[in-house]
């Protein structure tokens, strides 16, 4: 809340004021406690007890964290380099290899061969696994995008050692705590495991029946990973050709 960590209680005047502020930042960085006053139509001494809620002696206090949070607001619009088309170049290269290949091949196989088919990511990576989930169901057969797996337990899976379950996993980083224990729980039902993680050393590459790495520049923006999708675009859709193609021949 503005220059606090957490949130704290507000009368209704106060959030009058705490509303003026936020959408007059700069402005209020400059006004005098008077001006702040008239401007949301209390008194001083309100001013003065909102501003002690948030942890200042006065305004004086306040107005100078006021001004360094809008500062730091602006601090924030960091530049990022422009896409850098080589690492996927030299990806595409890859995909030619034999050894990734025979990874699609069987990655492949393992979803032709299964009765229920599972995508799950998060983040970033949630969106590719609802695209996949979606491409896979489109060419070879029905799959279920898994949204939230925090909030998806598997608790009533049937162990049945007749229904062949497929898990593709969606990880850039590749130690995602909720998907690991997707995996954990998965693999006690003999369920097989394909991972795309940008690392074939992960835990969760390590997990998997098939893992298919990608190996691109991990690339952070503040708290976010902006790391490029676009090989994970490649090998999901050549997932599901590669399963079309081998459905239709079958």
């Amino acid at each position: 809340m503005l220059f606090l960590p957490y949130n704290i209680s507000l009368k209704n005047t106060e959030i009058d004021i705490y509303n003026y502020i936020i959408n007059n930042l700069n402005q209020v960085g400059l006004m005098r406690i008077r001006e702040l006053a008239d401007a949301t139509h209390v008194s001083s001494s309100t001013i003065l007890r909102f501003c002690r809620k948030f942890e200042c002696t006065g305004y004086a206090e306040f107005r100078l964290r006021l001004q360094a949070y809008n500062k730091s607001l602006g601090d924030h619009r960091l530049a990022i380099a422009p896409v850098d088309e080589f690492p996927f170049l030299e990806f595409l290269k890859h995909t030619h290899y034999p050894d990734f290949q025979e990874k699609i091949t069987a990655a492949a196989n393992i979803l032709l061969e299964s009765d229920l088919v599972l995508f799950v990511g998060v983040g970033t990576s949630g969106i590719f696994s609802r695209y996949g989930s979606y491409l896979f169901s489109s060419l070879v057969s029905l799959a279920l995008n898994i949204e939230d797996p925090l909030n998806m337990p598997l608790y009533n899976l049937v162990d049945n050692r007749h229904q062949k379950i497929c898990l593709v996993a969606l990880s850039v980083s590749g130690e995602n705590e909720s998907i690991i224990n997707y995996i954990n729980h998965l693999k006690a039902h003999h369920a097989k495991i394909i991972s795309l993680t940008n690392s074939g050393n992960s835990t969760i590459a390590q997990l998997s029946s098939v893992n298919i790495a990608y190996y691109n520049n991990l690339e952070m923006y503040e708290d976010t990973n902006i790391t490029s999708q676009l090989a994970v675009t490649y090998i999901l859709e050549a997932l599901a050709r590669t399963a079309h193609q081998a459905k239709c021949s079958n």
